[in-house]
């Protein structure tokens, strides 16, 4: 029964992740299978790798053959390359210890590439981050400039507004103080009201008027004085 070491598909719509099995090849893509040794998944980059590398090594030595993918898998885990040397100590070219010894730098040079990799991945989101934040940060300054802006000018608008109904406010007319009651100006206002119904009088009226006038007058003098000086309650 031939045996392969392929992938079968999970996951939903638009975003898939795969179960890296060993089935028969007579098998649907995604039907039974034997057993399953590792997950796969291509969304992250760089790409997530879970394998049993003895289980799958295992499987190769008993001749399970690897498609494309799996095959690109397995190498990039190094199972390929521990067959190979595994092969090489069989054949008697090389030890246990320098097949190891080999498996071991090409694993360690391994790791640095993809640890490189990741960095500058790491790196490139950071400058990608930072851009955007610059970005977003000159937009922000752009709007507080202009919004400054909109209220200086709307505040000399409301000045020069003020202003221009100050200049047009009609000035406050002083008014005369009232003159206190009593004294000599009631005397001369009675005085010229009754000298002005005096002429409109007879002649003999008219003195007789004027006399009442003086005298009145000279009666109401000192009350108004004496009105006046009283001090306050």
């Amino acid at each position: 029964m031939p045996v392969k070491i392929r992938l079968t598909r999970r996951g939903r719509k638009k975003a898939p992740f795969y179960h890296i099995v060993v089935a028969d090849s007579r098998a649907p893509r995604d039907g039974r299978f034997i057993e399953s040794i590792g997950k796969y998944d291509p969304i992250t980059n760089p790409a997530t790798i879970e394998l049993d590398f003895d289980r799958a090594l295992d499987w190769l030595q008993k001749g399970a053959q690897p498609t494309d993918t799996c095959r690109a898998i397995l190498s990039y885990k190094g199972v390929m390359m521990k067959k190979h040397l595994l092969e090489g100590v069989k054949k008697g070219a090389l030890t246990e210890e320098q097949a190891e010894e080999k498996f071991q730098s090409w694993l360690n040079e391994k790791e640095s590439k993809i640890q490189a990799k990741r960095d500058m991945l790491k790196k490139g989101t950071d400058a990608e981050a930072k851009k955007r934040l610059d970005a977003e940060t000159k937009v922000r300054e752009a709007r507080a400039e202009e919004l400054a802006k909109r209220n200086a000018e709307a505040a000399a608008e409301e000045a020069k507004a003020n202003a221009k109904e100050t200049d047009e406010a009609p000035e406050a007319v002083e008014e005369t103080p009232a003159r206190p009651a009593g004294g000599t100006e009631v005397a001369e206002d009675v005085v010229e009201a009754n000298a002005k119904e005096t002429k409109e009088t007879k002649p003999e009226e008219a003195t007789k008027t004027v006399e009442e006038t003086v005298k009145a007058v000279e009666e109401k003098a000192p009350e108004a004085e004496n009105k006046d000086e009283a001090p306050k309650a």
